[in-house]
């Protein structure tokens, strides 16, 4: 995994915007696939998307539900980490959200932006 290309991903829409939530889980997925070392960070209204209650939102009317798309990128191996900062934000604790999710701090992304081959903001 060391020499694998790395790209960090970074969510800032969240359940307000759902048409703006599938595509970096999407994303991500096909990154884990072709074997790259992938993790997708949430900021600012992103943690709203890893809420335990708000597995049943969809991207689209008729749509599979955002959980199928972030579950896929859970079993694919992508990290999903998420800003404290951004947690109070939108009054949330890292209880409320999914087992899977890291709380890292602003230096920890940091490092993880500077070394990843691409970093790619939604």
């Amino acid at each position: 995994m060391e020499d694998d290309p790395r790209i960090l991903y970074v969510q800032t829409h969240g359940i307000d915007e759902p048409s703006k939530a599938a595509t970096p889980f999407y994303l991500a997925t096909a990154a884990a696939a072709m074997d790259m070392d992938v993790s997708i960070y949430f900021t600012m209204h992103g943690p709203t998307l890893l809420r335990k209650d708000s597995q049943g939102l969809t991207v689209k009317d008729g749509g599979a539900p955002l959980s199928s798309f972030i579950d896929l990128a859970i079993d694919s191996g992508v990290n999903l980490l998420v800003c404290q900062p951004s947690l109070d934000l939108n009054d949330l604790e890292i209880e409320q959200l999914l087992d899977d999710v890291q709380m890292i701090g602003g230096a920890a992304f940091n490092d993880m932006a500077a070394e990843a081959d691409a970093v790619i903001s939604f």
